[in-house]
């Protein structure tokens, strides 16, 4: 789990030390955000609000450069691994010249006729009685009463609003071929090495194993469909396998956050047993998230990689405004930044408002024991003799929290 080499330790540490300027800054401002309380800022309020920008837009570059660093550490990470696991195996209408004129001999139309006719070239250039084509015309043809236009329907499917996948991209994957993650958890790590003179006793320490299970559960669903609906419609087919696995992963995308862990649901991260939480109170909320992060730092030993918060309290940050009304998370005029403190911020209305998630996700885990699969049949009840199908999707999956320190809530934003 551990993820370090000198870069990515020194981006680290350039990351931390710009945060804590940031933060600083926002502490002299107090919760109203008054610029004229900074005194470690020269300038006046807009000038102190663009510091804020700049340093902001630097601690995004670190971010970044960090999270490359800990892909590239990841990567390495996954080259040992795999060859440790070889050693181990080892040993056990247009015409073609662009012209849209009429052909020769092409019979004209009624317009045609009439744009040519005495009535219309003598009407032209001078005043006087309307031109008409001398054409007997008994019932006027409409829309409605004459031939009816046809029309085609489009091949576009609309569908309809639903919230979106935004968390299951942000957890490290796996695969198991069993029905539970198991695995050892240090739960007693007892340091006494000391100095000692000569001849003297080694002062004696301890260590503890826990062991610690999570296991697979399925979320499934079904669709009934009829035998002509399948046969008559070609892109039916598309449509319902690519929004049965939409549903299954919808779904699985709502319990990594919110799942209750009471059988059959997963433990999802806000229901984990040890996960950290720090109060809004009447910090900002930038000031609380930042706190936050602090957390798990120094009690999760890790370090924070992801933020998740409620779109509707994301818009609060967004819109946050100096005393005198300048907005510092950019102007309305600017798309601004979805990152807080260099971290990238995750927008899920699965969260429940007014709570936010810091993460190192590095220490969570989303292992797959069956991708989603769609099958079909006609034997579900009386199915087979009413010619219809049932499709049904499903998958088998777990959810690893391996360190809950390592995620700390915010509440109260």
């Amino acid at each position: 789990m551990s993820l370090t080499f000198p870069a990515l330790t020194e981006a680290r540490g350039k990351l931390d030390t710009a945060r804590k300027s940031l933060k600083s800054v926002f502490d002299e401002a107090g919760p109203d955000l008054d610029m004229a309380k900074v005194k470690s800022v020269e300038g006046d309020s807009a000038a102190k609000v663009e510091w804020i920008r700049t340093k902001n837009a630097e601690i995004d570059g670190l971010a970044k450069e960090v999270e490359g660093l800990e892909t590239v550490a990841r990567a390495a990470e996954g080259v040992k691994a795999a060859e440790t696991d070889v050693e181990a195996k080892a040993r056990g209408g247009e015409r073609g010249d662009g012209s849209k004129g009429k052909r020769e001999g092409e019979q004209k139309s009624l317009g045609d006729l009439f744009t040519a006719s005495e009535a219309f070239t003598g009407k032209k250039g001078r005043q006087g009685p309307e031109a008409h084509l001398d054409v007997e015309v008994k019932t006027l043809m409409t829309t409605a009463s004459g031939w009816t236009p046809e029309t085609t329907r489009t091949g576009r499917l609309v569908d309809l609003a639903v919230r979106p996948i935004q968390i299951i991209d942000l957890i490290p994957g796996n695969t198991t071929s069993q029905a539970a993650v198991v695995y050892m958890e240090e739960t007693t790590f007892q340091n006494n090495a000391a100095e000692i003179d000569e001849a003297q006793t080694y002062p004696e320490s301890a260590l503890g194993l826990t062991e610690r299970t999570s296991p697979v559960r399925k979320i499934a669903t079904w669709l009934p469909v009829t035998d002509e609906q399948l046969e008559d419609v070609p892109q039916i087919t598309g449509y319902i396998n690519n929004r049965l696995p939409f549903m299954i992963r919808q779904r699985l995308d709502s319990q990594i956050l919110v799942g209750s862990g009471t059988s059959p649901n997963l433990r999802g991260f806000l229901n984990t047993s040890g996960i950290q939480t720090q109060a809004k109170g009447t910090d900002p909320v930038p000031d609380a998230i930042y706190k936050a992060m602090v957390l798990v730092q120094v009690n999760g030993r890790a370090m924070p990689n992801a933020v998740v918060m409620h779109p509707l309290d994301w818009q609060d940050v967004r819109l946050l405004r100096t005393a005198d009304g300048i907005y510092i998370w950019g102007s309305p005029s600017e798309a601004g930044p979805a990152r807080i403190w260099g971290l990238p911020v995750a927008q899920s209305d699965a969260i429940t408002q007014n709570t936010g998630l810091v993460a190192d996700t590095s220490f969570t885990e989303l292992v797959t024991r069956r991708g989603v699969d769609v099958q079909i049949s006609n034997s579900h009840s009386t199915f087979f003799v009413e010619g219809k199908q049932a499709i049904r999707a499903d998958m088998r999956a777990a959810l690893v929290v391996y360190r809950p320190a390592a995620l700390c809530t915010v509440t109260g934003i």
